[in-house]
């Protein structure tokens, strides 16, 4: 999970070498006719295909969807040429302001979005894009303690009791530095996004006594390690937990009294200088309908931040703790930052405890 640019890139990118062409393509069909294609640039298992396809059959336009595993993963292909393959990206809000910075998204003109106002207050105006200039919040994926409670009888109830030597080789975590140092950082009193050295070398000591504990590595499924019993703990992301949860409900959430180690919001975002503008507005505030979110939800039932779509939602995503967190938890809580040049050293905490 890299987010370092080489210097040739960077200058590539200064002098305009990079191309900011159109982001998205026509093709001629064989009786003549234009066919309008979008490019989509999202997470893994995030967006259903169905999805697409009805907005294919409602506008006559075809989304084609390509997919990451991380910010980093994202941000590199847009600086090596994406710029001209992609028309929406989907950054979580601790990359926005570098992309912003770097010129990789532009402004969204929200008068072209009515469904904007379905998105309640608590995902909004957050201090990574005052205003939501840039971004259109799509879900929230927060890192989550999920327990199976018949294999685990200890009550956990912070972070530090995960260093308990009876859990050894009993946990997966996500394959993702930011929400795993962030538990490191809460479980020794700090802020999730502290760069203070000292305070970082504490994280770090943290993490190496919590290492044996660790079994599995895993952000593309990481409930099946759990579902599969190979694991009884783990920090993941709340869908999978749901997920997780609906396949066993002995399985719980646990809120550690330090508060959620890695709350991000994850954001629609136009790529900078897409000749396809007017579809990707129409895309996105597709994707703000509260009946097509609530398909979303039911395939993928992470946090939904359209409080429109939360009356039509089943009930077995309202009743489930890991989807449906509570608004006012998400206001409350702390987001992943952009921790800037300081990333080099959370890459090499990273790199160490991994082994």
């Amino acid at each position: 999970m890299k987010r370092i640019l080489s210097l040739v890139m960077v200058v590539l990118l200064t002098f305009g070498v990079v191309s900011l062409g159109g982001c998205g393509s026509s093709k001629t069909t064989s009786d003549g006719s234009d066919t309008k294609e979008l490019n989509f640039f999202q997470w893994t298992e995030y967006t259903p295909q169905s999805v697409l396809d009805s907005f294919k059959k409602k506008y006559g336009i075809t989304v084609k969807m390509s997919n990451f595993s991380s910010n980093e993963e994202m941000i590199a292909k847009l600086q090596a040429g994406g710029l001209s393959q992609y028309d929406v990206v989907v950054p979580s809000n601790y990359a926005v302001k570098g992309m912003i910075a770097q010129n990789l998204i532009q402004p969204i003109n929200k008068d072209n979005i009515p469904n904007f106002q379905n998105i309640d207050d608590s995902f909004l105006n957050r201090d990574y894009d005052p205003g939501n200039k840039y971004t259109v919040p799509y879900l929230s994926s927060p890192v989550v303690l999920a327990v199976n409670t018949k294999k685990v009888t200890k009550t956990i109830t912070s972070y530090n009791d995960l260093l308990d030597p009876s859990f050894k080789n009993q946990i997966v975590v996500v394959d993702d530095e930011r929400p795993i140092i962030g538990a490191a950082l809460l479980a020794t009193g700090h802020s999730l996004n502290d760069t203070n050295e000292n305070d970082l070398q504490e994280a770090e000591r943290w993490l190496k006594k919590l290492r044996p504990n660790i079994k599995v590595f895993d952000s593309d499924s990481p409930k099946t390690s759990l579902i599969s019993g190979e694991c009884s703990i783990g920090l993941i992301y709340n869908g999978e937990a749901a997920l997780a949860i609906k396949s066993n409900p002995d399985i719980k959430i646990v809120w550690p009294k330090e508060g959620i180690s890695g709350l991000t919001i994850d954001n629609l975002c136009i790529v900078k200088g897409t000749k396809h503008e007017k579809e990707a507005e129409m895309f996105i505030n597709y994707i703000l309908d509260p009946k097509v979110s609530k398909l979303i939800s039911a395939e993928y039932p992470y946090t939904n931040p359209n409080k429109a779509a939360h009356s039509l939602l089943a009930k077995s995503y309202l009743d489930n703790p890991a989807s449906n967190i509570p608004f006012d938890k998400i206001k409350s809580s702390e987001l992943l930052n952009d921790v800037g040049a300081s990333l080099s050293q959370f890459d090499r905490i990273w790199t160490e405890f991994k082994g």
